[in-house]
């Protein structure tokens, strides 16, 4: 049975932060809320969290994940990404825009795509998300609650409670951004590459 923990959405409590990143770094998956609906994450080197997620979503080894980041110096760390594109990125973040780059050698292998060693970055504009990774003190490999048969992300905690109870560890309840899922860009051949239309202004990429 899932924990069920609501921190608060702009002043979060440290002592429930630290109980969440405490079980997240035991090997737990969370359901959390983001601006741009909730996710499923896990800590970097969680490799059966990560086939939680994948069996919760019911995706693939190409599905993409995503590292949440707290900043462009830690986001720049896990992938390679020319100036160009990095500037383009501090342009458009923090925000919901999940970016495809090439992972470095700091990024767990089970994370990338197998065929084009990829990983989905972004930086949430979100006081909750942000608070859980700065207390990491690392990335979270992280999927939107996308179910399956469904085409957006969750949005409250409740629910994700009652459908997820006995798949997810923690439900961590919170306000979630109003419109839907990130905006996801492909970076890893140069040129921006729309993949799917969310949140972000998908528009630049058209």
């Amino acid at each position: 049975m899932a924990k069920y923990m609501e921190i608060h959405p702009r002043n979060p409590q440290p002592r429930l932060v630290e109980k969440v990143t405490g079980l997240l770094r035991s090997g737990a998956v969370a359901a959390i809320p983001t601006d741009s609906g909730y996710a499923l994450v896990c800590a970097m080197a969680n490799k059966s969290g990560l086939e939680r997620i994948r069996t919760i979503r019911r995706v693939g080894d190409r599905h993409h994940f995503t590292l949440l980041c707290r900043n462009f110096a830690q986001l720049g760390q896990l992938v390679i990404v020319d100036n160009a594109n990095f500037r383009l990125i501090k342009s458009l973040t923090p925000g919901p825009y999940t970016f495809i780059l090439r992972g470095t050698k700091e990024v767990p292998r089970m994370t990338l795509n197998p065929k084009k060693a990829t990983v989905g970055v972004r930086i949430p504009d979100h006081i909750i998300t942000l608070a859980l990774v700065e207390a990491m003190g690392e990335p979270l490999i992280s999927s939107s609650l996308i179910l399956p048969g469904e085409e957006e992300p969750q949005t409250e905690g409740w629910q994700v409670c009652e459908k997820l109870s006995h798949a997810v560890d923690i439900v961590v309840e919170g306000p979630v951004g109003e419109t839907g899922a990130t905006t996801v860009v492909d970076l890893s051949q140069g040129e921006p590459k729309l993949l799917r239309r969310g949140a972000g202004r998908y528009d630049l990429f058209e």
